[in-house]
């Protein structure tokens, strides 16, 4: 038995949005009682992630890695169409990942105590994001 459902969320630009809790409301409204939540983010300059949730640090230090690893604007990049965070963004997300998967029981994500889930906006501006979420049980 499988559930599908789209999130739609509005970024403010470069950074992470932490969504679990809005995860946890589908799993908890959802007839399903165990099984597994798959999200895939349905853009090529954002990405999800599962990374620490207790302390802020973690991603902005990860921001700090993305931006050594890819750096904005370089001048080896041919893609620029849409500014110089735009290559920088692609890679990125590449990076973070497009999907992620969790098992969930009980209605209830599994994740570990310090685990949260993330939406990484890559883009220098805030954009509109839709995550579709596929629940399977």
């Amino acid at each position: 038995m499988a559930e599908q459902h789209q999130l739609i969320f509005t970024t403010r630009g470069r950074g992470s949005v932490e969504i679990t809790a809005d995860i946890a409301g589908l799993i908890k409204n959802t007839s399903l009682k165990a099984g597994i939540v798959h999200l895939f983010v349905r853009h090529t300059s954002c990405g999800l992630a599962i990374t620490e949730n207790a302390d802020a640090t973690v991603r902005r230090d990860l921001e700090t890695l993305m931006q050594r690893w890819a750096p904005d604007g370089d001048a080896a990049y041919r893609h620029d169409l849409e500014g110089d965070d735009d290559m920088a963004a692609h890679a990125r997300s590449l990076l973070t990942g497009l999907s992620v998967t969790v098992p969930f029981a009980d209605r209830q994500l599994l994740l570990g105590t310090w685990q949260g889930i993330y939406l990484f906006e890559h883009r220098t501006h805030g954009h509109r994001r839709e995550i579709v979420v596929t629940l399977t049980g």
